[in-house]
């Protein structure tokens, strides 16, 4: 069972949409399953202004820098309140 010590709430922008969502992202997770998470949710919830393709990338919206897909999420230095980028 996840609690919400093994999570982190962080903020995801979508150019795609020129929207941001909150999303609680677990922390033990690969980025890679994150990232396929993330994408379908956010395609479900942008109202159809964004389809998950399969080649997107989550970075750091203040740096741009792309997070390895095959890190865990704990070792990428997300925390609660991190703003990342779906694109």
């Amino acid at each position: 069972m996840m609690t919400a010590m093994n999570k982190v709430l962080v903020e995801i922008f979508l150019p795609a949409a020129a929207q941001s969502y909150e999303v609680y992202i677990p922390l033990e997770s690969q980025m890679s399953e994150v990232l396929t998470l993330v994408s379908s949710l956010l395609g479900d919830l942008s109202d159809g202004k964004y389809k998950a393709t399969g080649s997107e990338v989550l970075c750091d919206a203040e740096t741009g820098i792309i997070f390895n897909i095959n890190m865990p999420v704990a070792e990428l230095g997300i925390k609660n309140g991190s703003k990342l980028m779906l694109i």
